[in-house]
């Protein structure tokens, strides 16, 4: 008899389908039956020895959010036996509704094996506990996950050990995640920690993949991705961690109808086991970047999100270096600006900031242009040394790519019917902050953002504090025109200072969408592992400011 090893993940929510994805011990039906009748089914699927199932549940009517139950082959699997947490239920948007967006990245399921320290509570786990205490209490619309959902290469001790069984650690990659399998360990890991796991049932999510989730600094440049090339151990995992990340993430991130257009989907269901065809599509992926898309669009009423591949969609030719291939960029500038006054306001989510402290833009920017050869030989190989050991790869990395999206972004907020306000959603680096864009030649009128918030669950060492805190300095505005200098870089075609920040911690950042006013609040995890409030923030006109705070970080 099958059970149920993984899940139930709500993913793809709208006023009348849902999808839901489990992973089960052996081939079954999978059935979500809601108690106003709404239902669907799905037989599983195999993937590398691994049973999974993405159930389409219809019959579901605007504005309701019925409890739900999950069945194997017509036995009740879900809610699980003796269950503390109140009934999962899939709610879907009424016409008009209010969308709460709570957004974060970085998250560790445990700590990891190097002793990097405490990393206190996790604000998912904190999120979770103050839902189940009260269902309706800021309960989020949408839970959109930035990156770094899973550590491949930083592993918890348990994790290390469950290894050591596996494999000689002592050979590459050594305590870091090899295959498939492994990866679906650290899935494990990660979801079935008991809130985490109900939180994920209850409330819709969206992901994207950031670095960690194959190898940290993923894709820097072309001469990094040669020498992953050549190691013994790099194919294998990049391909099962695309393998992985298309079953765990990309699959609930496609509405119904994308699923139905999808070739490799149709492929995996179709085979009776279906490794080879998604081993495909990975390989692909490696050989092609441009020819497999991982970034997605979601309309939620009059809010829509465009969740961009700032990872795999890159490219590292230094004489055409982008952070997106040209199909990549065409298909942005698509989705930002199909139907003119369609929505009223834009998330653009990214993992990776787009506005950073200047002197850490100055700094990638200046690095980017020694890489490219602008002052010589010697100091391109010091560029690229630096971009590595430094981390150097953010939008800034990439100034033409960077000097795209701001005139994209410019155009889709001085349009007819322009959005009442442009927010980037990032995280990666570790902190949250608030970046509010200008153009020296005149912009939108609408307020343009950038909001990173990271980590979810992660360290935070003294020295990125430090850092972080003195690159919005004026001395470091003045260390980094003098850099940019030295690399003959032009300037940034767009300006931007900070309204609020930085602030460290576990924590998670929600906008509040209504009409056309926007709301934001930051959430860090505190005593008692209870989430507090420390900023709050009336983005739009309505209110008085991208920077008025509520409360002392």
């Amino acid at each position: 008899m099958a059970e149920l090893r993984l899940g139930p993940l709500l993913r793809y929510t709208d006023g009348s389908c849902a999808t839901v994805w489990v992973e089960t011990s052996a081939p079954c039906t999978a059935r979500v039956r809601c108690s106003d009748g709404a239902e669907g089914e799905a037989p599983t699927f195999l993937v590398a020895g691994h049973h999974y199932a993405l159930v389409t549940v219809i019959g579901l009517r605007p504005g309701t959010a019925p409890s739900y139950e999950v069945l194997l082959d017509d036995t009740p699997v879900w809610p699980l036996p003796g269950s503390p947490f109140p009934p999962s239920v899939i709610r879907t948007p009424a016409a008009g509704d209010t969308v709460r967006v709570t957004f974060g990245s970085c998250r560790w399921a445990a700590p990891p094996a190097d002793g990097k320290g405490r990393v206190g509570p996790d604000a998912l786990d904190s999120l979770a506990t103050r839902l189940a205490a009260g269902p309706e209490a800021g309960r989020p619309d949408v839970l959109l996950l930035l990156g770094d959902q899973v550590y491949a290469d930083e592993t918890s001790e348990e994790t290390r050990r469950w290894l050591a069984g596996r494999r000689d650690l002592d050979e590459a990659p050594g305590g870091q995640v090899a295959d498939y399998e492994e990866y679906s360990h650290l899935y494990y890991e990660s979801w079935l920690d008991p809130e985490i796991r109900w939180l994920l049932s209850t409330v819709p999510s969206f992901m994207i993949f950031d670095d960690h989730d194959i190898v940290d600094d993923w894709n820097t440049s072309a001469s990094w991705l040669a020498d992953m090339r050549a190691t013994g151990w790099w194919q294998e995992r990049l391909l099962s961690g695309l393998m992985s990340y298309w079953v765990h993430q990309h699959l609930g991130n496609l509405s119904p109808a994308e699923l139905a257009d999808d070739p490799t989907w149709a492929a995996v269901r179709a085979a009776p086991d279906g490794t080879e065809a998604l081993r495909s599509l990975a390989r692909q992926a490696d050989a092609d970047p441009a020819s497999v898309r991982f970034s997605y669009r979601r309309d939620f009423g009059r809010v829509r999100v465009v969740m961009v591949d700032s990872r795999a969609a890159r490219v590292l030719d230094e004489d055409r270096r982008a952070m997106l291939d040209p199909g990549e960029a065409r298909w942005l500038r698509e989705q930002v600006l199909d139907g003119e006054g369609a929505y009223d306001h834009l998330l653009l989510g990214t993992s990776l900031p787009w506005l950073l402290p200047h002197l850490v833009h100055d700094a990638e920017a200046w690095d980017a242009a020694l890489c490219t050869g602008e002052r010589g030989e010697r100091w391109a190989r010091f560029g690229e040394h630096l971009r590595r050991g430094a981390d150097l790869e953010h939008w800034a990395a990439f100034p033409r790519s960077f000097a795209d999206l701001a005139a994209l972004i410019h155009e889709a907020g001085s349009a007819p019917g322009a959005p009442a306000s442009v927010c980037v959603l990032s995280g990666d680096v570790h902190h949250a902050y608030i970046a509010e864009a200008s153009w020296p030649s005149g912009g939108p009128a609408a307020p343009v953002v950038q909001l990173t918030c990271s980590p979810v669950h992660n360290s935070v060492p003294l020295s990125m504090r430090i850092g972080f805190r003195f690159g919005w300095s004026a001395p470091a505005r003045l260390l980094g025109r003098l850099l940019a200098r030295h690399g003959r870089c032009p300037r940034p075609p767009v300006k931007w200072r900070r309204r609020g920040g930085p602030w460290f911690g576990n924590q998670l950042m929600t906008l509040t969408l209504r009409g056309r006013s926007a709301h934001l609040r930051l959430e860090r995890t505190g005593p008692g592992e209870q989430l507090r409030t420390v900023h709050e923030a009336a983005l739009t006109a309505e209110g008085s400011g991208a920077g008025r705070r509520a409360a002392s970080g």
